[in-house]
């Protein structure tokens, strides 16, 4: 089986340097849309995503979703009664855009107000961390420093026209593509306060609870507080705006993509099969089974799969090294043996075909086609 199918392989070299090309930019094809669709699902979602959190408390008739949702002092702490205090943080969400003093640019972002000593506080990876931030004082994603924003410069919020001095930069923290602004919680009151003119600031809500316990505590802690849905996190990173409507665009490419891939193999496959349907006939009469010619072609299908996706995979790490970090590219790699296997599967389906010929191939047709 090894020897008919690399045997053939090397003597129609141009033959199969032709499919392996193709599978080639199939493949990498694939992988690239892979590594798309992970990147941005995480670049929407990734401050959600880095949360600790395994559930989330929010208004009832919100559809999941942190900005339609208020939360008042009384459930938070009922919410603490039931599940531990130390395990329920007052979470506020609020998209807004933001300018630098004295500049003109205008930069969409997303505030999140959290309790500086709790579990919900990012890592800072420059400047000072969350415990150690006083009032006015703010931590922002490092996208912002692409927008000239430095440690020391000062934000203003365009809706309030609230400022905050960015006192440190975090990693990877993003709400629905834009970047987090981390407020404390005098910040988040304030900022409320301002936005709805005056009124008592104590009595302003957050958006959510974020819960970590297990699913029966989840369950008694909806049953104690009325008007509230509580979520697993998966839910609320889905009800995201555009994260359910992006993921499942790019996953109907990535399907589409594994259709075509197997459809052009087999397509390649199956021509080449016909054209050598008097070879096989004669390995038929000569003694060969049609389990051996079939695994030969199932060999060549899984050799040329294999080696398009060592070329592809080299290609993708060439092309991570050079893409702005601005790009929302991942490609870990769960997803990417995930992706490989799956690719690889579809080829072998593709090549299906060719094997149902083989097994149709009479091979005294076939001497006799060659006689005439």
């Amino acid at each position: 089986m090894m020897y008919l199918a690399i045997r053939e392989m090397r003597f129609a070299k141009a033959r199969y340097s032709l499919i392996a090309t193709i599978m080639v930019l199939v493949a990498f094809l694939v992988l690239f849309v892979t590594g798309l669709a992970q990147g941005l699902a995480y670049d929407n979602a990734a401050s959600v995503k880095n949360m600790n959190a395994t559930h989330f408390v929010l208004e009832q008739d919100a559809n999941h979703r942190f900005t339609r949702s208020k939360i008042d002092k009384n459930q938070i702490e009922q919410a603490g009664l039931v599940v531990g205090q130390e395990n329920a943080e007052p979470l506020g969400v609020k998209m807004t855009t933001v300018m630098q003093a004295g500049g003109t640019e205008k930069i969409d972002v997303t505030i999140l107000a959290i309790n500086p000593d709790g579990w919900l506080a990012p890592q800072t990876v420059e400047g000072s961390p969350m415990t150690e931030l006083t009032a006015g004082h703010v931590l922002v994603d490092r996208k912002l420093s692409d927008s000239g924003v430095k440690i020391g410069s000062e934000l203003v919020d365009q809706a309030s026209g609230t400022k905050w001095t960015v006192s440190g930069f975090v990693k990877n923290e993003s709400f629905s593509h834009t970047p987090a602004v981390f407020l404390n919680k005098q910040d988040w009151q304030n900022l409320q306060m301002s936005s709805s003119r005056g009124s008592d600031s104590s009595e302003e809500p957050y958006n959510a609870i974020a819960i970590k316990t297990s699913n029966e505590k989840a369950d008694q802690l909806q049953s104690v507080l009325p008007h509230t849905e509580v979520i697993k996190k998966t839910e609320a990173v889905s009800a995201i705006p555009g994260y359910k409507e992006e993921q499942g665009s790019l996953m109907m490419m990535i399907v589409f993509l594994f259709v075509i891939s197997a459809f052009v193999l087999a397509v390649f496959f199956y021509v080449i099969t016909i054209q050598k349907t008097s070879q096989f006939g004669i390995l038929k009469a000569v003694g060969a089974r049609t389990a051996y010619l079939a695994k030969s072609v199932a060999l060549q299908v899984l050799v040329l799969s294999i080696g398009s996706l060592v070329i592809s995979i080299l290609f993708i790490q060439l092309f991570k090294a050079v893409i702005p970090s601005s790009m929302p590219f991942q490609l870990g790699f769960s997803t990417l043996a995930v992706t490989s296997l799956s690719f690889m599967a579809m080829s072998l389906v593709g090549s299906l075909i060719s094997v149902w010929k083989i097994v149709k191939i009479d091979a005294l047709d076939a001497i006799g086609r060659t006689a005439a």
